[in-house]
């Protein structure tokens, strides 16, 4: 994957706090644009070495990203703010908190360390539903007992915000944003929970690789929106930047927004990553908003 690159790079750079390091590719084949399949556990030790370098010490993880919380205990995880989030609880679940507790125990384990900094919730929705309340309490019970730091919602679209809001406690709420993806924004949701002191994580900045990949090597089944992918070349050709410049320019153009998340796929990718972080803002963005879900959330792509 080339995303090009602006200058040469020392490792006592630093790009400051607002990336994120998402490590999916730790532990699982990640990504429409990954063609070199789950992360080795060497080239992660090498990308954690490269993050501690210049200044990315916040890890987005998760129960259920394969073997990624395992991967980052064996490498190293001393230093870093971690972010892990809660598999989706089962019907079947007889005793909510003790359910939560073992599966956070769990995860402290294979990451090893004693706490983290947040916990999200893969599946938000079960805060709304009839164990909501105790999903709500088990996390409180985490927080007080210092196992988490702060506790949130990992979700897939604004409209999700409304309900989980008012069912339990938000310190931190996660969510896509990127040049196709603007709903964040569209909505009014980055303003109110950045007046309300919730801490924003936004992902998918390169919405899973596809606004990396070369006009030519995007696959036929994203045809459909050949208009949004023939103004986005365009434009790059036009300011003459990398695509990973402007998806992470973007990002950082609002200052709303706490962490950018990233993932890689290789020591190299990151560094080209870092490389663009640092390039000079832009001013003016293309016209490539789309709120087709279709598009926009990837797990409705395997029947796009």
């Amino acid at each position: 994957m080339s995303v090009g690159t602006t200058s040469a790079m020392s490792p006592d750079d630093s790009v400051g706090d607002r990336l994120a390091l998402g490590t999916a590719q730790f532990g699982m084949n990640y990504g429409v644009a990954n063609q070199s399949g789950q992360v080795s556990r060497h080239e992660v030790s090498d990308i954690l070495a490269l993050a501690r370098a210049h200044g990315v010490h916040t890890l987005d993880t998760a129960m259920d990203y394969g073997d990624s919380e395992a991967c980052i205990g064996a490498c190293g995880s001393t230093g870093f703010n971690i972010v892990t989030k809660l598999s989706g609880m089962p019907d079947d679940v007889p005793d909510v908190e003790a359910w939560v507790r073992d599966k956070m125990d769990a995860s402290l384990a294979r990451l090893k360390v004693t706490s983290v900094r947040g916990l999200l919730l893969h599946r938000p929705h079960q805060l709304t539903e009839s164990r909501g309340p105790a999903l709500a309490r088990a996390l409180m019970r985490l927080k007080a007992d210092g196992l988490v730091e702060k506790v949130g919602v990992s979700i897939y679209s604004p409209s999700e915000l409304g309900s989980v809001l008012q069912a339990g406690p938000v310190d931190v709420v996660q969510a896509p944003f990127n040049l196709i993806d603007r709903r964040l924004l569209t909505s009014g949701w980055l303003d109110k929970l950045h007046d309300s002191g919730v801490e924003i994580h936004v992902r998918s900045a390169f919405l899973q690789g596809l606004m990396l990949m070369p006009r030519a090597n995007i696959p036929q089944k994203f045809n459909r929106w050949d208009t949004v992918w023939d103004t986005w070349h365009e434009w790059l050709r036009h300011h003459n930047c990398s695509a990973a410049q402007a998806c992470i320019g973007f990002a950082k153009a609002h200052p709303q927004i706490d962490k950018i998340v990233v993932g890689v796929d290789s020591p190299a990718h990151f560094q080209q990553l870092i490389v663009a972080s640092r390039a000079a803002p832009l001013m003016d963005w293309p016209a490539t908003a789309v709120e087709d879900e279709a598009l926009i959330n990837p797990s409705k792509w395997s029947g796009s």
